[in-house]
């Protein structure tokens, strides 16, 4: 198991059971970075909880790890917080997100290689790339609008990111 994705199951663990935030005593090279990321929970192959930030808000990968770990198993608003009976059968992704880059239309996108942004004034939606269903710019662009009560008829702007995923 790697260690970031080690670092979600104690902190969610932790805080399931104790209602602790977990402390990582020693941090490795890709935690004292900066970065955006993303936390998915799954459940027996289906979804239980997603929370990321697309801009760091901590200062190094480890703590912004904590912190949306603790949300997607808690805080998500589509699911109930996890239970303690439920962590037997729990498995964790993390994305960690490359600095977003403005793209001039969706013919920059790649819905396998690239996550996206989609921006109207201050809704936005954000979509992280090659989910399992979403197939082309145009779908993966629709999901994000939707997201963010974007009009399809709106003028957006559109960013790209690419990630590291962890399983």
């Amino acid at each position: 198991m790697h260690s970031l994705v080690r670092l979600v199951k104690k902190t969610v663990e932790a805080y399931v059971r104790k209602g602790e935030v977990f402390q990582p005593k020693r941090l490795t090279a890709e935690m004292k970075e900066q970065a955006g990321v993303f936390v998915s929970i799954h459940k027996l192959d289906e979804l239980r909880g997603c929370i990321g930030t697309f801009e760091p808000q901590h200062d190094n990968v480890a703590e912004e790890i904590v912190a949306n770990a603790i949300s997607s198993a808690s805080r998500d608003p589509r699911f109930l917080p996890v239970t303690k009976g439920e962590l037997k059968n729990l498995d964790y992704s993390i994305d960690v997100l490359t600095r977003p880059e403005l793209v001039e239309s969706q013919d920059q996108l790649d819905p396998k290689r690239y996550g996206v942004i989609v921006e109207a004034g201050w809704r936005k939606g954000l979509l992280l790339p090659d989910l399992e269903g979403v197939n082309t710019a145009k779908e993966q662009v629709g999901i994000c609008r939707l997201k963010a009560g974007i009009d399809p008829d709106e003028d957006v702007t559109l960013y790209r990111f690419e990630v590291k995923r962890y399983k």
